[in-house]
C-alpha cells in the first residue's frame, strides 16, 4: 500500500528531493536548474501552470543558499548591490504581473538564438572579455537600471537562461571575474525568483508540499554548487555555462519551433 503525504505518493517527494539537489548544484554553478526540475514536475502530472509556480519556490531556494554562501565568503557585497536588487525586483514583478497578457510563446521562440550567443561568449571568453570590458562599461547605477531590471522582467515573465544573461552582464559591462560574476548573479537571480513567487502565491498554482520538498534539496544541491565555483572557478563554470545554453536552446527549440 502507498503511503501518501498531502496528494502525493512518498517515493516522488524523494525522487523530487533528489532531483532538486542535482539541478541545485548545477544552478549554482552555470545556471539552468529549471531545464531539470520543470520537465520532471510536469512528468510527475503537474499542470503547466503548477510546474512553473511550483519551481519557483523550489528555485528560490537554490539561488538564496548559494547567495548566502557567496555572501559568507566574501565574494559578494549586499551593500554595493542594494540599486541592482531593487531594480531586479521591480523587473520580475512586473514581468510576471505581465505573464498572463502578453504572447510569450513568441518571446520563447527567440530565446535560444541569444543562449548560442551566450554559449560562444563563454567559448571564447578568455579573449572576448577583456576586449568588450575595456570598450564598454557601466556605473553601478546604469547597471542596476538598465540590466537588473530588463532582465529581472524577462525572468519573472520567461525564465531561461536567467543566471547565464546575468553572469555575461556582469562579464562585459562591469568587468567582473568569472567567480564574481556567478556570485554576484546568484543573488540578482534569488531577487527575481523571491519577487516572481511572491506574485505566484496569490495564484493558487503552487504545490506547497512538493515545492518545499524540492527547495530542501535545492538548499543542499545549492551548497554544493557554489563551493565548487569557489574551488574550481572557471575550470569548472565556462564548460557547464556552454553546455547548459546550448542544452536549453536545444530543448526550446524542440518544443516550440
Amino acid at each position: 500500500m502507498d503511503v501518501e503525504l498531502l496528494g502525493f505518493p512518498i517515493e516522488l517527494y524523494l525522487l523530487l528531493t533528489a532531483v532538486a539537489v542535482f539541478a541545485g548544484a548545477i544552478d549554482a554553478i552555470a545556471g539552468g536548474g529549471g531545464l531539470i526540475t520543470v520537465p520532471v514536475l510536469l512528468a510527475a502530472g503537474l499542470s503547466p501552470a503548477e510546474a512553473l509556480a511550483t519551481n519557483k519556490l523550489q528555485g528560490c531556494a537554490g539561488t538564496l543558499s548559494a547567495s548566502v554562501h557567496f555572501i559568507k565568503k566574501g565574494q559578494v557585497h549586499l551593500s554595493e548591490m542594494w540599486l541592482a536588487i531593487i531594480m531586479t525586483a521591480i523587473g520580475s514583478i512586473t514581468g510576471t504581473l505581465l505573464v498572463s497578457y502578453l504572447d510569450g510563446e513568441a518571446l520563447i521562440k527567440v530565446i535560444p538564438a541569444i543562449l548560442v550567443f551566450v554559449a560562444l561568449f563563454f567559448f571564447f571568453l578568455p579573449k572576448v572579455q577583456p576586449y568588450i570590458a575595456s570598450r564598454v562599461s557601466l556605473s553601478k547605477t546604469a547597471f542596476a537600471l538598465i540590466v537588473g531590471t530588463s532582465i529581472g522582467f524577462y525572468d519573472g515573465l520567461i525564465g531561461p537562461g536567467t543566471g547565464a544573461f546575468f553572469s555575461t552582464a556582469f562579464l562585459c559591462f562591469m568587468g567582473a571575474t568569472i567567480i564574481s560574476a556567478t556570485a554576484q548573479t546568484k543573488v540578482l537571480n534569488a531577487t527575481s525568483n523571491v519577487s516572481s513567487l511572491f506574485i505566484f502565491a496569490f495564484t493558487g498554482n503552487i504545490i506547497w508540499g512538493l515545492g518545499v520538498a524540492m527547495g530542501i534539496g535545492q538548499w543542499i544541491g545549492a551548497q554544493i554548487g557554489s563551493r565548487l565555483v569557489i574551488t574550481k572557478g572557471s575550470a569548472l563554470i565556462r564548460p557547464l555555462v556552454i553546455i547548459m545554453c546550448l542544452a536549453i536552446s536545444v530543448k526550446l527549440i524542440l518544443e516550440h519551433w
